[in-house]
């Protein structure tokens, strides 16, 4: 697996944009999710302490121990490295959509594909014990692949800035999206608003993008911006029939403190009742300090 990511911070606000910082991570991963090499522009030695780990769970424990003064500032780097596990998971979706993942439980390593898939019971919502995934796992011993729509274009000439400069996505390839806005307004008292969109998408053999899974969080900012007054989640598409009912758990947001959230999101939004995907979109939530220091000029 070959990763190329990119982030970018921006403050808008006048004719031309300021406050435009960027970072790109580059990196290669083994089919057992073993990270084999990493490299960053603007660059950081200390990434190579990662080379070796699983890109799966323990993997942000890591990149806290070994670079615990990104994860403190939130920087574009820490953003990019906490959502290689998740982006990672879904990677393996280009693999279905090929055929290298549809293994019998009769064939070469069936058995232990078979306790993989059934080690993930409950582990989500899409992913519940009586769910449309593991149902049909039971009765045909392959995990069916879901087909999401044609993506539209998330590109809109109201909003230039929205997203920066990407690449054509490659044929057989995977892509995450991510966009956090942070909005002043005078609806509430602490004076700000958030936006948010994820996407995660697949382009086939014939250069068609189609979409795995896309979410909306909307919301606005309590107690001096430290924490989330409440938040508003929208369902655009999912794989499953089960999916939809995770998006609930965005009322548990509410009242919450952005320094804490990636932990009690990691430690409490668990079971069928939430997404794997959607926890990922909570987690970013975070990232609302740095752009409430970008928006005021000073520490939050």
């Amino acid at each position: 697996m070959v990763v190329d990511a990119h982030a970018r911070d921006l403050r808008a606000g006048s004719p031309t944009a300021d406050g435009d910082d960027r970072q790109h991570l580059w990196a290669r991963i083994a089919p057992d999710r073993t990270l084999l090499e990493i490299a960053a522009d603007p660059s950081e030695p200390r990434l190579a302490a990662l080379v070796g780990a699983r890109v799966g769970g323990g993997f942000r424990a890591r990149v806290t121990e070994r670079l615990p003064d990104l994860a403190e500032a939130r920087t574009l780097l820490h953003a990019l490295l906490d959502d290689f596990p998740g982006a990672a998971l879904v990677s393996g979706y280009a693999l279905q959509r090929g055929g290298s993942a549809l293994i019998p439980t009769g064939g070469t390593g069936g058995e232990g594909f078979r306790q993989h898939i059934l080690a993930s019971e409950d582990m989500c919502a899409g992913w519940a014990r009586s769910g449309s995934i593991l149902v049909a796992f039971r009765d045909h011993d392959t995990v069916p692949t879901p087909m999401g729509p044609t993506a539209p274009g998330l590109e809109g000439d109201d909003d230039s800035l929205a997203w920066h400069e990407m690449a054509l996505l490659a044929n057989g390839a995977t892509r995450r999206r991510r966009r956090l806005d942070l909005v002043p307004t005078v609806a509430v008292p602490s004076g700000w608003a958030f936006d948010s969109h994820f996407r995660d998408s697949y382009c086939d053999e014939h250069g068609t993008e189609t979409v795995l899974h896309e979410y909306l969080v909307d919301g606005w900012l309590d107690r001096g911006g430290r924490h989330i007054g409440g938040a508003h989640g929208e369902a655009r598409v999912l794989p499953w029939i089960e999916c939809p009912a995770a998006i609930a758990s965005a009322d548990r947001l509410a009242g919450r403190s952005l320094g804490e959230l990636r932990r009690q999101v990691r430690t409490e939004f668990v079971g069928t009742s939430t997404c794997t995907h959607l926890n990922d979109m909570f987690r970013f939530l975070a990232d609302l300090l740095p752009l409430l220091e970008m928006a005021s000029g000073s520490a939050v």
